[in-house]
């Protein structure tokens, strides 16, 4: 339960943050140049505060990020690949040929 909820809030930060950076102004102008002062209006780009909350939406991702890999790293009960390979002795293969 706690991961599906961790996932949605993944995927929702991840198009939040990307729309966000998209509509803010550059040096250059930026996606929301090409809507134009009302779609600029819309979606608040000349508020101020909009660094900030694009803050908070990038520690989101981030944090959801990391707590998704902790929790798949817990219900995996390994915390590397070396440690899921399994081992292999040179006895183990010792009736085979190397041509």
């Amino acid at each position: 339960m706690l991961i599906t909820l961790l996932y949605i809030l993944f995927v929702a930060a991840a198009i939040i943050l990307t729309v966000v950076i998209l509509l803010q102004e550059g040096k250059g102008g930026g996606f929301g140049d090409a809507l134009g002062t009302a779609g600029q209006q819309a979606f608040g780009v000349k508020a101020s505060g909009v660094q900030r909350f694009t803050a908070w939406v990038a520690f989101a991702f981030l944090a959801s990020a990391v707590l998704i890999h902790i929790l798949n790293n817990k219900r995996q009960n390994t915390s590397s690949l070396s440690e899921a390979a399994p081992y292999v002795s040179v006895e183990d293969v010792s009736g085979f040929e190397l041509r």
